[in-house]
């Protein structure tokens, strides 16, 4: 515990941008990665069987490519083609492909839970099929998929991480415990301090989508 102390007492400033760091990377990739997965799911439900091949196949791939596999062909094989994005660019984008792919699996599934005789009432009614799904469609589908949307907010807040693999301007949780390990004795206490940060984090963020969950909730 005294090892604790005196390193708080050391690293107490660098640990807390650290961990605003690790916020701000999980916020920038998460809600462009959320909205992006919307649209993937919006489009997916067009009756165009090529465009729906097309988003198919990029969810399949962006949801079963390692996260860290991605970003080394971002950061290092992309510049072979003359596409040169920087660090922090390239790990938001690596995180934000992949939020997108997993909200767009998660609000198929979530749309798969409404009755189909919904979606023809409305269409009978007359309403086009782009309202259908933004009025009756989606509605329903993010509140069916409230928990597992906060497991992957979760899931990507750990995989800021990724922000230690690459010489990246500023250093997010892991990247700092790295450093101390390397300049000091006091590894241990650091993994422990960081552990500490990210479940901290994890509970809290576990904690409002269950409040929102419980605001929300489809009683069927």
């Amino acid at each position: 515990m005294g090892e604790v102390s005196k390193l708080l007492a050391d690293y107490g400033p660098a640990f807390g941008q650290a961990l605003l760091l690790t916020w701000k990377l999980t916020a920038l990739s998460f809600v462009p990665g959320f909205l992006l997965g919307m649209v993937v799911t919006v489009l997916r439900l067009l009756p165009l069987p090529p465009l729906r091949f097309v988003l198919t196949v990029y969810v399949e791939i962006f949801r079963n490519i390692p996260s860290v596999a991605l970003l080394i062909f971002i950061v290092f094989a992309l510049p072979d083609l003359n596409v040169l994005i920087d660090y922090e660019p390239s790990v938001i984008l690596t995180l934000m492909l992949v939020c997108s792919a997993f909200t767009a699996d998660y609000l198929r599934a979530g749309i798969n839970t409404i009755p189909g005789g919904q979606m023809e009432a409305a269409l009978s009614l007359g309403m086009r099929p782009i309202r259908v799904i933004y009025s009756i469609v989606l509605p329903q589908a993010l509140r069916a998929v409230v928990q597992p949307l906060t497991s992957l907010l979760i899931a990507l807040m750990l995989s800021t991480s990724l922000a230690s693999q690459v010489p990246f301007p500023g250093r997010e949780l892991t990247a700092l415990v790295s450093k101390i390990a390397n300049d000091s004795a006091a590894g241990i206490p650091a993994f422990v301090v960081a552990a500490a940060m990210y479940v901290a984090t994890g509970l809290l963020i576990a904690w409002a989508g269950a409040t929102l969950e419980k605001k929300v909730r489809i009683l069927r």
